[in-house]
């Protein structure tokens, strides 16, 4: 019996060295696959496949390409088909700009906001599309601080009654523990080369000339997003300064009667008004993913996106809420900073 028990354990033994062996020769070949798919990606420009959301008209070949921005908006955050969402975002744009089948983009929103400089990358990045084809924006449930920020770079903006866009302000934050590293008897040793050097440092109380030099900051892209919206809605600088620009958070109604949009509707609405504007009546409706690869695989199961460096990087954590890192401008809501 005891032989048998033996017997059986050498078996399931061989069993589990087979399956490694198995699991390492997929591994190093999809390493090898991948670091191919690399090497031509950098030769060679990404092609994004369409997939149709809504089919056009028998014979006509003209297309209107839904991008998404969804989430808070960050360059730190991992992309579905590059190294960050910007870079996913930045892709669409280009491909939808240079294709000449794409008669108009609809860029469908849902964000807080974010980064002011990644929120002012894909600003700028919707303005070079809408300066060959329209781009009408569609706003979700929130599309507020830099969500409205990019906004601003379509043709035509259109909300759901019950959205909450605006928000147009900056917000700066960090977190001050010095107290609590006095009470458990921890005391900070720091070395810089400069007064303002450690200025956003929770170990001790900032100074006034800290404060004011932070606030200068904040004002100046304050000031930037200001002028943005001021230049694409046609609204005077100083009207936005003393009424609505003062980082409130507004419903699609709101925000039509100052408006800050052009017009009320659904996702739906947004696809007719790009076909009007395109004079594309008969277009299809599509969206961009990106082509099925075996390194799909690693990225959907663990976060996978491919680094500047040409690396594949898995990250295995989520963040289930926005954290604001200290040291970076956001554009967003204030409660998105407790």
């Amino acid at each position: 019996m005891s032989n048998k028990r033996f017997g059986c354990l050498w078996v399931a033994l061989l069993l589990v060295l087979c399956l490694s062996l198995v699991i390492n020769v997929a591994l190093v070949t999809s390493r090898g696959k991948i670091s191919g798919e690399l090497r031509t990606r950098t030769l060679k420009p990404q092609r994004l496949e369409e997939r149709v959301l809504r089919a056009g008209a028998s014979g006509s070949r003209d297309r209107i390409v839904v991008i998404p921005v969804r989430g808070v908006i960050s360059a730190s955050v991992s992309g579905r088909m590059t190294a960050s969402m910007v870079e996913d975002i930045k892709l669409q744009l280009r491909q939808a700009e240079e294709d000449k089948l794409v008669k108009a983009v609809v860029l469908a929103i849902d964000s807080p906001g974010g980064e002011v400089t990644a929120s002012d990358i894909l600003y700028n990045a919707v303005r070079r599309v809408r300066a060959t084809k329209p781009v009408v924006v569609s706003m979700g449930s929130m599309a507020t601080s830099g969500g409205y920020y990019i906004a601003c770079g379509g043709k035509y903006l259109m909300a759901n009654p019950t959205t909450f866009t605006g928000s147009i302000g900056v917000i700066i934050q960090s977190l001050r523990y010095n107290d609590l590293l006095n009470k458990i008897g921890v005391a900070p040793v720091t070395f810089k080369s400069g007064a303002f050097k450690d200025m956003l440092s929770g170990t001790r109380e900032m100074t006034e000339e800290e404060k004011a030099y932070i606030q200068k900051l904040v004002m100046q892209t304050y000031g930037v997003f200001v002028g943005v919206v001021a230049r694409e809605r046609h609204i005077p600088e100083e009207t936005l300064r003393a009424g609505i620009a003062d980082g409130r958070v507004v419903s699609g109604t709101d925000a039509l009667d100052a408006k800050l949009i052009d017009g009320l509707g659904e996702i739906e609405d947004a696809y007719q008004k790009a076909k009007d504007l395109a004079k594309a009546p008969g277009a299809a409706v599509v969206a961009y993913e990106a082509q099925f690869s075996f390194s799909r695989i690693f990225q959907y199961l663990g976060g996978e996106a491919e680094s500047s460096s040409g690396k594949v990087e898995v990250n295995l954590t989520q963040k289930l809420l926005p954290t604001l890192e200290p040291g970076r401008a956001y554009w967003l809501p204030g409660f998105y900073g407790m």
